[in-house]
């Protein structure tokens, strides 16, 4: 679901959990980011919920920006590292008010010896939810950019395609068993796996497209 000021204006009408938003906000802190080893860990179905809490705050905060709920915990059943990942997409010129929003809400800069840069920058913060702390990752992407649409179409890759949702795991239980548990090298180690995964998606669209016009 994309978070957007004018979308959480409309549901507002007709969907307590935003009717209202200063109550919204009191319930949902941003507390502290604590690091720890990249574990692998079973679904969780309220992500989703605390991540829409989360995404409510930001875009009400932040008129211009919108949010999407990306990575693992984002696709029902896949197991992962279980951490919150937020893709907040800004319109172009508007970085540093995004950065704004999201240190004002109490999230944090990166810390660690290869934080992503603040041309591109990556939030981070803990949300208390029934007594359990979600870790959260907010990426800050502008509008349009291939990054910003790569993170959703992967996302809906794996909603969608139940057997890339496996080999995506026996993917990060491989990287795990190689030693691989420190957050960014285990991210990097990644990458083939998803590039892989789109550039199958894109040639299979492109073959498809040849099909249709044929």
């Amino acid at each position: 679901m994309i978070h957007d000021s004018r979308s959480i204006e409309q549901a507002s009408s007709h969907r307590p959990e935003f009717a209202n938003t200063r109550r919204a906000r009191a319930r949902m802190l941003i507390g502290t980011y604590e690091s720890s080893a990249v574990e692998y860990l079973p679904y969780d179905s309220e992500s989703p919920r605390v991540a829409d809490r989360i995404a409510n705050l930001i875009v009400q905060s932040g008129s211009d920006l919108q949010v999407e709920h990306i990575g693992s915990t984002a696709v029902p059943g896949c197991w992962g590292k279980g951490i919150l990942d937020l893709l907040v997409v800004y319109r172009p010129g508007c970085l540093d008010g995004a950065r704004s929003t999201l240190d004002g809400l109490g999230f944090q800069r990166q810390t660690g010896a290869d934080p992503f840069p603040e041309s591109r920058p990556m939030r981070v913060g803990g949300v208390r939810y029934f007594g359990r702390i979600y870790r959260t990752h907010a990426h800050v992407i502008e509008a349009g950019s291939s990054e910003a649409r790569d993170l959703v179409r992967f996302r809906d890759l794996l909603r969608h395609n139940s057997d890339l949702r496996r080999r995506y795991e026996a993917e990060k239980r491989a990287i795990l068993a190689r030693g691989v548990t420190k957050g960014t090298e285990y991210s990097n180690a990644k990458g083939a796996f998803i590039h892989g995964a789109l550039s199958a998606a894109r040639r299979e669209r492109c073959l498809w497209e040849i099909d249709t016009e044929r």
